[in-house]
């Protein structure tokens, strides 16, 4: 039955299923180049659309990247392993660690494109703070490289008035970043909510991220909540899909 279902197949997806087979085999190993399309088309007798199919089914799934100029080759990118509920705890950013802490172990990790502005609120953000329509908010947008890869681009917003004057106003927020600024000011994030979806991604979004084409990103709304209740952020995140393993581990 699994040779009739491989016969059904289309080429291209044989093709990338003998090249995937290698990678795990170790007959090419991360940073190797593969065959190029000429190659695939002298060694499998198809079509150069063909053997462009195969190389983008690998690329799509995160296993390879494409260089410019260069060809396709195995991913030596080490998968970043995001633990969604430890990341968040108070003992990390109230003890002044960085969130990205518990995901980055002895990595190097470079924040980039630093962006804090004050713009009027989005309507759906407007709501989701409860605020009014033309409210203004502190808006914050960076980028996160990790070993030189960028993985993760992020927007965040939080009431004006209420950061008014505070180092989240500022690129660096110090020790603790964010959510140890905001419980300083009296509204310390007690409850979050996060919202996963997955998506193809914008032109701006595959430049900031450096995507290869066809690969997908995971988007995340983070909502952080203050002890009356009231909503103190709004986060977008828009992930590298490739570059992420998401974890999240409870008591039942």
């Amino acid at each position: 039955m699994a040779n009739q279902d491989t016969g059904r197949q289309p080429k291209y997806q044989r093709i990338a299923a003998e090249l995937r087979n290698a990678i795990r085999a170790g007959e090419y190993g991360p940073g190797d180049r593969l065959p190029g399309e000429n190659e695939l088309m002298a060694a499998y007798g198809v079509a150069r659309m063909t053997a462009r199919q195969a190389l983008g089914v690998l690329q799509s799934e995160g296993i390879t990247e494409a260089r410019k100029g260069a060809g396709v080759f195995v991913r030596s990118f080490r998968p970043l392993h995001r633990r969604g509920i430890q990341r968040l705890a108070e003992g990390n950013w109230g003890a002044g660690r960085s969130i990205w802490s518990t995901d980055t172990e002895d990595r190097v990790l470079v924040v980039d494109n630093i962006e804090v502005a004050e713009r009027t609120a989005p309507s759906r953000v407007a709501d989701a703070l409860g605020l009014a329509s033309n409210a203004p908010v502190c808006v914050r947008s960076r980028r996160f490289v990790l070993d030189g890869k960028p993985v993760l681009f992020s927007t965040s917003y939080l009431p004006a008035d209420l950061v008014a004057g505070s180092a989240i106003t500022r690129e660096d927020t110090g020790p603790g970043g964010t959510y140890a600024r905001l419980a300083e000011l009296g509204y310390k994030p007690v409850r979050f909510r996060e919202e996963i979806r997955c998506r193809m991604p914008s032109v701006e979004e595959a430049e900031q991220l450096d995507l290869s084409l066809g690969t997908p990103v995971v988007h995340i709304t983070r909502t952080a909540f203050a002890e009356d209740g009231r909503v103190v952020e709004i986060s977008d995140m828009t992930l590298d899909s490739a570059s992420y393993v998401l974890e999240y581990e409870f008591d039942a």
